[in-house]
Parts: structure tokens; C-alpha cells; sequence
């Protein structure tokens, strides 16, 4: 762990989370908040960072952003992988320096990895094409996954017996970890668990009351997208020779369409499947924040209460 890590300050009040499932109005109440309180928006959702990429991931428009700066939006080209220790990269440099301008933060977005590892001050090893993790990967490949794990497990027997032989990727990952940094993986992991909070934040979670007016919601989402063009979007990242095999092109909405631009399936399928996929992440979106018991649920009924929202969350924030 560097020096920096090690010594970082306790964490300022000062930034605001607004997050939640999707279609619960985030974006709006972000921007929204942000023009009453003097703050600038930053995101927090893994694939708005991409280029190209607008319908799919409901990327704020110019309308939508009230005036108000938006942060981390079309910043990667979609051919390039962005992981979470980038994000917190980005979005720390971002964060840091609206704080010295006295602004308030406003982190808006539905990706709860990239939330809660940017606030809890995990520290994240880049990953990355390198000729390290080329050479780790060609090595799996030559000699198996069997005897890869068993020479894990001569340095890190507690890593090695949570991981199965075919899973070359965390496999792949611990080698790697050991070999740049000299330590486990293992004992990475505890030491950044043991470092202080980075930020402390007021955390807001939107959803509905009844799940079924929020899948009626992302149904509606995903048949706007479609009627704003979501085909011709991604046949033109197909186009720019994007592959179906990105990290960006996995995203919900990219990936079905895709198949059916490619004739593996129908574009009635394909729309249906994007429905469907966005219901469960919508639920596991939801699981994941109920584990976190200093979020502050805002629950709408048949429609989002935006100015309610924004009046509330700055009537919070003014009291911290």
C-alpha cells in the first residue's frame, strides 16, 4: 500500500449520493438538486463513461442536464475496457477537485460497486492488457487450470481454495496481483478493507412502493430507447469495429440488440430479452442497497416526485 494510501485524512463531509434502480428518476432529481444547491453532477454508472454509447444508457441529454456540469460522461471509447479501479481514479481527481472550489459533489448513478468502493476507500490494482497479464494468461492456457491453482495455493492457499480450477480470470488476477506487488491478493484485499473512508456522504436510494409501477417504468424506458434509435446505435458501434465481446457491448440493451442485428435472434426477442435483463438488474439493484443501512430510501408512488425529492435531500444536506 503507498505512503498516500496509508496516510490519507479522515474523511469531509460534503458529497451527496443519489442512487437507485433504473428508470427511478436519478438523473433528473441529480441535476435538479444540483441547480437549487449549487453543486455539479458526477456519475456513477459504468457505462455512461463510453462514447457512442447515448440511448442504451439513458446518458443525460443537454436538456436533461439543466445547465449544470456533468462529470465521467463519455470519457473511454467503447473498444477500451474501464474497470472500477479506474473509476476511482477518475472519479476521486474529479470529486477532489470540486470540493476545493467549495462545490458540493453530486454522485448520481445506479453502478453500487462504483459507489460504494469509491466512499468506502478501497483500493483498487488497475488491470490491463499488459505483457504481465498476457504472459499469465498464455501460461493458463499451456498448462491448465489445475496446475495453475495448485501453485496458487503454495502462496495463497486461502485464495486458492475459494477459486475453481476453470476460473481463469481470478485466477489469472491473483497471479498477477502477487507478481506486480509482492503481496497476495489476499493481503491486498485486507488492506485496503482496513483503510478509512475516503468520502462520507449523504446517500439517497429512489425506487417505487409497488415493484410492478417500476417494471412498468423500465418497460416503457426500454421502447423509448428503441423508438430513439437504440438498432442504429449499436449497428454503428458494430460499424466503428467495436466487438460483441466488450466489456461495453455486455451492457444491458447493447448486447441483446446485437444478436439480433447479427441474426441470432429476432428484433422482438431481442427487445423483449432487454426487458427483461433490465427487471433483474433493477432487483439486484435494489438487493444491494438494502444491505447498506445508512442509505436514505426515497419511495415514490405512481410517479417520481422530483421536486419533493430535491427539497428533501437539501433540507438533509444542510442539517450535516
Amino acid at each position: 500500500m503507498s505512503d498516500k494510501a496509508d496516510k490519507r485524512a479522515p474523511p469531509q463531509p460534503g458529497l451527496i449520493v443519489i442512487t437507485g434502480p433504473t428508470a427511478t428518476g436519478k438523473t433528473a432529481l441529480g441535476a435538479l438538486l444540483a441547480k437549487s444547491i449549487g453543486g455539479e453532477v458526477v456519475s456513477a454508472d459504468s457505462m455512461q463513461v463510453y462514447e457512442h454509447m447515448d440511448i442504451g444508457t439513458a446518458k443525460p441529454s443537454k436538456a436533461e442536464m439543466l445547465g449544470i456540469t456533468h462529470h465521467l460522461l463519455s470519457i473511454v471509447p467503447p473498444w477500451e475496457d474501464y474497470s472500477v479501479a479506474r473509476y476511482i481514479s477518475d472519479a476521486t481527481e474529479c470529486i477532489d477537485d470540486i470540493l476545493s472550489r467549495n462545490i458540493v459533489p453530486i454522485l448520481v448513478g445506479g453502478t453500487g460497486l462504483y459507489i460504494d468502493s469509491l466512499l468506502s476507500g478501497r483500493e483498487f490494482l488497475a488491470r490491463g492488457d499488459t505483457p504481465l497479464r498476457r504472459s499469465l494468461e498464455e501460461e493458463y492456457d499451456d498448462t491448465g487450470g489445475e496446475a495453475m491453482l495448485r501453485r496458487l495455493s503454495e502462496i495463497d492457499s486461502g485464495r486458492a481454495q475459494r477459486l475453481h480450477a476453470n476460473d481463469k480470470k481470478r485466477i489469472v488476477r491473483a497471479f498477477e496481483v502477487y507478481e506486480a506487488t509482492g503481496k497476495t491478493i489476499s493481503q491486498h484485499d485486507l488492506e485496503t478493507q482496513a483503510l478509512p473512508p475516503r468520502y462520507s456522504a449523504l446517500k439517497a436510494a429512489l425506487t417505487f412502493s409497488d415493484r410492478g409501477v417500476l417494471y412498468a417504468r423500465i418497460d416503457k424506458r426500454v421502447d423509448a430507447m428503441v423508438s430513439e434509435g437504440l438498432e442504429q446505435e449499436v449497428r454503428s458501434l458494430l460499424g466503428m469495429g467495436v466487438k460483441p465481446s466488450t466489456t461495453a457491448m455486455q451492457a444491458i440493451g447493447y448486447k441483446e440488440m446485437a444478436s439480433a442485428i447479427l441474426g441470432e435472434c429476432s428484433m422482438g426477442e431481442a427487445v423483449e430479452k432487454i426487458k427483461m435483463e433490465s427487471r433483474r438488474y433493477a432487483k439486484r439493484q435494489l438487493s444491494w442497497l438494502r444491505r447498506d443501512q445508512s442509505v436514505n430510501w426515497i419511495i415514490f408512488e405512481k410517479a417520481p416526485d422530483i421536486e419533493g425529492a430535491a427539497r428533501r435531500l437539501a433540507e438533509e444536506y444542510e442539517k450535516k
